[in-house]
């Protein structure tokens, strides 16, 4: 196994700590890592704020131009990410292969993006124009469903913004960042991107650093609740990227074993460890029993396995401590429901658990009202309209939800009063570079993706000027 170092100030260097990486499909180390201590925290935010002016004097296609440069890099080691990706994080494959796909595009997206000046007023009495400048030091701070795609949600706009960076994987998922970390050495001006490790420690001491201007977050929503709130006598920037319950409201009309398919596709994507999968779907009377059965029976087809095996379709769940999370789910889906495909945990070496159907259960049990972020999906039968829409907003989450339906027109209206971030129609996470990325309530703060999130790593600054 490689030798993995910290990205500090443009060198690579040993952590003061190491640590351990588990493969969570064999519950077993596979490498050991950097840990970075807290004098090496604030190295790596000084390495930035130095990298700043440079960096930012730099013109904007120049910037343009080592984002390219970066998923060029990246592209060309592609084969060897993906299968450290599998190893640390525990998708299959296929599924690691099509995550360094995505950052290829959203990289590649980025550069295209420009923020120019805007001018509102040039007349004879005035000049006014609204420019966006940099912001200093970001903060970027990741979750381990998704660990080289989120990385480079942070750093694309950041660094195309002229700020410089600190990026923080978790603790179950360092290696990719680590090689990212090496990646962007090559590609970037010396402490304009630095990559550190930590054992969940490091976070309060970066997002209270005085020099620190923004911190860049996705995870849980307790974590973004703490960041928020560390920043505060700051005043720093903040983007949160948080927990969802996403509703799915299925319609009487649907095709079945159509929607079915579709349901289950966005429901258990990456072990159903991402943020805007289908976590709760709505099932109109009609069609409940049907429903079940035909989800049922893609969860009892499902092959189940270490994600590096060929054919695997679902791989372990990441890492310990959610594997004892959605055990608890588990338990509470046996009381409140009725078990109609999985509900096991599998007698073997790592965190397995096959894809959970539960029927007969309703709003105010557990596993519907809270976020269980893996493999079960609860059903929940409905016969009016007004009550599921009423029943699919009174969570406290508003990431994503979607509407199925033959008449796209009457979806699209359900739809409209959905109170989300994101709500599909006969689609669900149909997400991409272009489209703003946002949440409603406690799913989370600001905007990512798009020229709108890129505006978020940027202070707006108006000039005017009397004539």
């Amino acid at each position: 196994m490689a030798d993995y170092k910290l990205l500090i100030g443009g060198d690579l260097v040993d952590g003061d700590m190491t640590m351990d990486v588990i493969n969570p499909a064999t519950g077993e180390a596979f490498c050991k890592v950097p840990r970075a201590s807290a004098s090496q925290a604030d190295a790596a935010v000084a390495a930035a704020k130095a990298a700043v002016p440079g960096w930012s004097a730099l013109p904007w296609a120049d910037r343009q131009a080592k984002l390219i440069e970066l998923a060029d890099t990246i592209a060309a080691r592609k084969d060897e990410i993906a299968r450290v990706l599998t190893m640390e994080q525990g998708k299959p494959l296929a599924e690691a292969m099509g995550e360094l796909a995505w950052t290829d595009g959203y990289l590649r997206h980025y550069a295209t993006l420009e923020l120019p000046e805007r001018v509102i007023q040039d007349d004879d009495s005035g000049y006014i124009a609204v420019r966006h400048r940099p912001l200093g030091v970001v903060v970027g701070i990741i979750a381990w469903n998704f660990p080289l795609l989120v990385a480079c949600w942070k750093i694309g706009p950041a660094v195309l913004a002229g700020n410089a960076i600190v990026l923080k994987p978790a603790p179950t998922t360092p290696v990719c960042a680590l090689i990212l970390g090496q990646i962007c050495r090559e590609v970037f001006p010396a402490g304009v991107v630095n990559v550190i490790t930590d054992a969940n420690d490091l976070g309060p001491q970066l997002t209270a650093h005085p020099d620190v201007a923004k911190v860049g977050f996705t995870g849980s929503t307790a974590t973004g609740k703490r960041i928020a709130a560390s920043g505060a006598d700051t005043l720093k920037r903040v983007t949160l990227e948080l927990g969802g319950n996403d509703p799915a409201i299925v319609l009487e009309d649907v095709d079945v074993r159509e929607t079915a398919q579709a349901i289950f596709g966005n429901a258990f994507l990456n072990n159903g460890q991402v943020c805007l999968a289908v976590k709760r779907a709505y099932v109109h009377a009609d069609i409940y029993d049907a429903m079940c059965g035909e989800l049922a029976r893609l969860a009892e087809a499902a092959v189940v396995d270490d994600g590096l095996q060929q054919g695997t379709q679902i791989g372990p769940i990441q890492n310990a401590m959610q594997f004892e999370k959605v055990k608890g789910f588990l338990e509470a889906a046996r009381e409140e429901g009725t078990i109609v495909a999985g509900g096991d945990v599998m007698e073997r070496a790592g965190y397995f658990i096959r894809p959970t159907i539960v029927r007969d259960v309703t709003d105010g049990d557990r596993i519907v009202d809270e976020e269980q972020f893996g493999p079960i999906l609860p059903l929940i039968r409905f016969d009016d309209i007004e009550d599921v829409i009423a029943r699919a907003n009174a969570s406290e989450y508003g990431l994503g939800g979607s509407v199925w339906s033959k008449d796209v027109n009457r979806a699209a209206e359900i739809a409209s009063r959905i109170e989300s971030g994101q709500v599909w129609v006969n689609q669900h996470i149909a997400i991409g570079p272009h489209i703003p990325m946002a949440g409603f309530k406690s799913s989370g703060l600001g905007v990512e993706q798009s020229v709108e999130g890129l505006a978020e790593y940027t202070q707006t600054q108006v000039v005017n000027i009397k004539r």
